[in-house]
């Protein structure tokens, strides 16, 4: 007997690639499980699957950077107490973090992708399933997009939960209406404006000189990269990142206050016209705002 869950959860994660650096990404899950039935006559009901394998996904994957350390280019190491350094060596556009180890996914390959991840998950779920599930299939697939879209990567300090991490993202549509009709030259530029960027606050602006990071990152320097730093109630987070992949905002980055961004900077380029702006965050979620 099967029992199949299909849009189980999405995790919204960053990763690291020494081609594209710091990537957002958003992938659906869906699971199938074989096994015998319970006494409920059941292989496992649908609430216990949204709360064991859902629950366990959010908290070993999910709002984390994944992290291959297979890759050379790649250098983690402890920094004090509970926390680490990441560095990705990168000709002049490294990225180093010092953040709480629970801000990172550390898995066991030298590049992340879809078949990376989910053998990763494999070996988060294993053993962790009740004895009658047999089998298990996972699938991790992107959202099918019609018309343009980008990868940004942020981190929300305010936040109570994971988004506080300074170095998750996501894989995110955004629609342009320009006097009632959507706009796809307007939305592809967007999408390479934003393609594969970190997205930060100014008031986490910090020179990388004063941020406490690896020997490593004493290839980075104020002209090349931004500096950022804040604490949050998981603990401090510390991130420098190359400028020609970063976009500096005068406010938080909730996809309410990206919206707003989006349409002030766009109203610019269409003036006299009305312009809505339809912002994603992931999957399914976003926020709109007008001009």
């Amino acid at each position: 007997m099967k029992l199949f869950v299909r849009d189980l959860t999405v995790i919204d994660a960053s990763y690291l690639c020494e081609k594209r650096g710091m990537v957002g990404e958003s992938w659906i899950l869906d699971v199938v499980m074989s096994g015998e039935l319970n006494e409920m006559s059941m292989v496992l009901d649908f609430g216990r699957v949204k709360k064991q394998i859902k629950k366990l996904v959010d908290e070993y994957v999910d709002h984390r950077l994944i992290v291959p350390m297979k890759n050379s280019r790649i250098h983690v190491a402890a920094s004090k107490p509970g926390y680490a350094t990441v560095d990705l060596l990168r000709e002049g556009k490294s990225i180093h973090l010092n953040c709480p180890e629970q801000a990172y996914c550390y898995i066991d390959d030298d590049v992340v992708t879809i078949e990376s991840v989910t053998r990763h998950l494999y070996e988060v779920l294993e053993g962790k399933l009740p004895d009658n599930v047999q089998g298990l299939e996972l699938t991790l697939r992107h959202e099918k997009i019609d018309g343009a879209f980008y990868h940004y990567s942020h981190g929300l300090k305010k936040h109570d939960g994971n988004c506080q991490r300074i170095a998750h993202g996501h894989r995110s549509p955004v629609e342009l209406i320009v006097d009632g009709q959507r706009d796809a030259e307007l939305e592809q530029k967007w999408a390479e404006r934003w393609q594969d960027i970190y997205l930060g606050s100014s008031e986490d602006l910090i020179s990388v000189s004063e941020l406490a990071l690896s020997e490593k990152a004493a290839v980075a320097t104020d002209t090349s990269h931004y500096g950022f730093r804040y604490t949050a109630p998981q603990g401090e987070f510390e991130l420098a990142i190359a400028r020609s992949e970063s976009e500096v905002l005068d406010t938080d980055t909730t996809v309410e206050l990206l919206a707003d961004y989006i349409a002030e900077q766009v109203s610019e380029m269409v003036p006299g016209k009305a312009l809505d702006v339809v912002a994603y965050e992931g999957v399914g979620k976003g926020a709109m705002a007008s001009k």
